[in-house]
């Protein structure tokens, strides 16, 4: 097992008094040494030693100052450039003045930066060559070994940049100036730089060979705001428990994080603790490496570890472990407040990153990708800020929050996971914003098992199953995103789920846009949900929800199922131009359709059938290019105060034993029938307004038996109430006026029940027509049916699909063996052209479109074909 923090802490400060005392006698004896030599070597010359950095920029402002004074009293004196100065050697003017750049820069090339420096105080021709960029350029390189300079703008950010950026005049001099104070780690050179002091004059620099002997003794002097450069080479077993505010960084040619690697296989390859408030590291590859032979557990063990009340920064850093225990980067407590930026965490054999114990922190532009596990775990109160990372191609969720994790998660590009791309569980809340979350193995969002969250302008597309995942009592919030092209659907709410569904744009995906099933309620509003290649709101298996204020439409199949025992409320919605029916009840399907607007759909704006019972208030259904309502095969429903107008066939239909309540609507203008019961229908019709209509008020057909009550009928450019076929009806207290063909038109052999109505002013166009001698067909065309007494012609061989009317039988089929079959509705065949001897009473013959005596059959939806 890993050691606790004490134990870590005590053993660590064991170390570094011992270290401590080592480097002091060390170093005691190093600097006695080369004092000595460098006295000696300095009389010789008549020069003082230069050995310390302040002594050496005090000595190249003395020097500096007093040389330039003096070469500018000399210069005064002289007459011209070729004269000698007093005091002034002819080699040292030749030197200043005469001799070609080119041999300077030569001579300058030799010299390290401090000298370099001092040269650059002599005069301004030396100091405008002293600060030559490839000078600088090649020292630099020497001492770092970056191929671009590297700046350090303030505490903790370092950036590289190109060479010919203007911001600076010489931008590798102004590179070393801000890194000059760094200790180097760099195998190989500790003896060179250190013990050979002598060989380096004009460069004050420490190396070593290890970065924990570098720390410890960055640790020893107190130095504050130190800089360890960590060299290229392959680190191993060392031992780095950070607890000051040091700053640790790459050195290397090319990819630095390619050539510096720190690697380690028994304990955190490197953990932050307690003290390292403002450390950083940076341009380092970290790997945690257990041989997994060994007996030894490694749940606790990580590549990078941050612990309780630090808050280092990580940067440009690559983190690998291939523990299949545990994580790679592990923060965790609280306190812990890392910034973790420019990183890859890839092809860990764990979980990539690990927030948890409240813990927070910012991660941001990072690269997290093909990791065994989740890609990042938030958990237990932690509450990270996540943005612009890269969290791609995992082998399993990319961004899992559990166990009360929080998390802000921002312009996140999620993708190619092989499980959900964000994952939320078990009371978690994080709040995901402007991600982009897609092409999913599975699903986009799941939230599950109490799960929260905010999930806010996200695009969320192109998964292999729905866009998002609710349930399990969990209740999310997914506002502003858009949800398209997935392989299923948009949005998926089962299982008792719950959540706020509001202002996403959904459209595209291959199965119902909204899903809603077994006792989930949602609140799903002004969404748009639009172009599915199925349904748009699917709610089944005793799904709720309230359903407001969004737009569905131009969807393949149903605009909203309702079926097997849901009870949603649907209110305020536009619901429109669908490629079949608007809202479809089925199957028991309940629920509340109120104060929608219903319209331009291919099929029934509304349909209703097999025991389904909703209450449909309020709503404007009209255009479609088939009927308003139809309800048939034992359906129900109360119909209630809606206005159905304009719809290419019957307002409403009724059929095949359904029993629905119609009261207080409007059904007008429509390019068909008002009302239409047939088959067996039955139902009340009651108080409603019905006119206007381009048929009848009310057929009633086919065995059929409604009632009809207190209702007003009128202005029809047919019959008002029509009942044929067999079909009877109860009408009581109906005012029935002002329709074209007649008030009340009875076929043969039918006697409804009457009470009370009044039918008055109606303008029976058809009697008038038989007493003028026309031919029907002139006043109904093919498109109308007036009711009147319905003859064939036994010589021209018709039969009841060719009715011809009493005015054509006396005058075109005169002296034609007749015969009279019922008083029924019809339009004349003999005035349409369709028989072999032309219409005396008629012009040019029409074409018949064959059209049968009753109204047209709706359209029934094959959604449950399709499916």
């Amino acid at each position: 097992m890993m050691p606790s923090y004490t134990s870590r802490s005590t053993r660590s400060s064991t170390r570094k008094l011992r270290k401590r005392s080592n480097l002091k006698h060390t170093d005691s004896g190093r600097h006695n040494s080369e004092s000595t030599s460098s006295r000696s070597s300095d009389e010789e010359q008549g020069e003082s030693s230069y050995s310390t950095r302040y002594y050496l920029r005090k000595r190249q402002t003395d020097y500096g100052s007093s040389h330039e004074e003096n070469h500018s009293k000399r210069r005064r004196k002289s007459p011209s450039k070729s004269s000698s100065c007093r005091g002034c050697p002819i080699g040292a003017q030749y030197l200043q003045e005469e001799m070609p750049d080119e041999v300077l820069i030569k001579i300058f090339s030799y010299l390290y930066e401090y000298d370099l420096c001092r040269a650059a105080c002599v005069c301004k021709r030396f100091k405008a060559i002293a600060d030559d960029p490839g000078l600088w350029k090649r020292i630099y390189q020497d001492v770092f070994e970056y191929d671009y300079p590297l700046m350090n703008p303030e505490p903790r950010v370092f950036q590289f940049i190109q060479p010919d950026e203007n911001e600076y005049e010489n931008q590798w001099k102004e590179s070393f100036k801000q890194l000059h104070k760094g200790i180097h780690v760099r195998p190989g050179f500790e003896d060179t730089y250190n013990s050979k002091y002598r060989r380096l004059r004009g460069r004050d620099i420490i190396y070593f060979d290890s970065i924990e002997r570098a720390y410890s003794f960055v640790d020893s002097e107190e130095m504050d705001n130190a800089i360890i450069f960590i060299h290229s080479g392959m680190y191993l077993t060392e031992y780095l428990f950070v607890d000051t505010n040091v700053t640790m960084i790459g050195a290397a040619p090319g990819n630095v994080i390619d050539n510096v690697i720190v690697e380690r296989g028994t304990e955190s390859t490197i953990t932050f603790v307690e003290g390292a408030k403002e450390a950083y590291l940076g341009y380092v590859t970290l790997k945690f490496t257990p041989d997994l032979t060994m007996a030894m557990t490694h749940h606790k063990h990580y590549a990078l570890e941050v612990t309780e009340n630090c808050s280092p920064t990580i940067d440009h850093c690559r983190i690998k472990s291939t523990s299949v225990v545990g994580s790679a980067v592990c923060v965790s407590g609280v306190g812990a407040d890392p910034i973790i930026k420019h990183c890859k965490i890839k092809d860990c054999e764990n979980v990539g990153l690990f927030v948890t114990d409240y813990a927070q922190g910012q991660y941001e532009d990072n690269e997290i990708s093909g990791n065994a596990l989740a890609g990042i775990w938030v958990k237990n109160h932690s509450n990270p800020i996540m943005r612009r990372n890269h969290i791609h191609h995992g082998r399993d969720v990319g961004i899992f929050t559990f166990d009360n994790g929080l998390g802000y998660f921002e312009e996140n590009d999620i993708h190619n996971n092989r499980i959900a791309g964000f994952e939320v569980k078990a009371g978690a809340n994080p709040t995901v914003v402007r991600c982009e979350i897609h092409h999913g193995q599975t699903g986009g969002v799941y939230v599950h098992e109490n799960g929260r969250g905010q999930f806010i302008e996200n695009k969320i597309h192109s998964n292999n199953f729905a866009g998002v995942w609710i349930t399990s009592n969990s209740d999310p919030t997914i506002r502003k995103n858009e949800i398209f092209n997935g392989h299923q659907g948009g949005v998926y709410i089962f299982g008792e789920g719950r959540g706020l569904i509001e202002h996403n744009n959904i459209y595209g995906n291959a199965l119902a846009g909204i899903q809603i099933r077994t006792n989930s309620n949602p609140i799903v509003r002004h969404n748009k949900i639009h172009h599915g290649q199925h349904g748009g709101i699917y709610v089944h298996e005793k799904g709720q929800g309230l359903i407001e204020e969004n737009e569905v439409y131009s969807n393949t199949l149903a605009g909203v199922w309702i079926t097997t025992g849901s009870t949603p409320v649907l209110r305020k919605n536009r619901i429109h131009s669908g490629k079949q029916v608007g809202v479809y009840f089925y199957d028991n399907g309940h629920g509340v359709l109120e104060d929608n607007d219903i319209f331009n759909h291919l099929y029934s704006g509304v349909q209703i059938r097999t025991g389904s019972n909703p209450l449909i208030r309020r709503n404007k259904i009209w255009g479609g290019q088939n009927g308003g309502i139809l309800v048939y095969n034992s359906g129900l429903g109360m119909i209630e105060r809606n206005e159905i107008f304009d719809n290419a066939m019957a307002g409403v239909w009724i059929k095949t034993d359904s029993n629905p309540l119609l009261r207080g609507n409007k059904i007008h203008d429509g390019r068909d029938g008002g009302v239409c019961i047939f088959s067996g229908g039955k139902g009340i019709l009651e108080e409603n307004d019905i006119f206007r209509n381009a048929q009848a008020g009310v057929l009633i057909s086919t065995s059929s038996h409604p009632m009809l009550r207190r209702n007003r009928i009128f202005d029809g450019n047919a019959a008002g109430v029509e009942i044929t076929n067999n079909a009877t009806a109860t009408l009581e207290g109906n005012k029935i006026f002002n329709n074209k063909f007649g008030g009340l038109c009875l076929a043969s052999g039918v006697h409804p029940k009457q009470k009370e109505n009044i039918i008055t002013g109606n303008h029976n166009m058809v009697q008038k027509a038989v007493s003028t001698g026309q031919c029907l067909y002139k006043i109904s065309s093919y498109t109308s049916f007036p009711m009147h007494d319905f003859y064939r012609c036994q010589t021209c061989n018709t039969t009841e699909r060719n009715a011809i009317c009493v005015n054509c039988i006396k005058n075109c089929h005169a002296g034609h063996v007749v015969e009279f079959i019922r008083h029924d509705r019809f339009f004349c065949d003999c005035g349409a052209g369709t028989l072999n001897n032309c219409c005396q009473l008629q012009g040019e013959p029409t074409q018949d479109t064959d059209t049968l005596y009753d109204s047209a059959a709706p359209m029934e939806t094959h959604t449950l074909r399709v499916n």
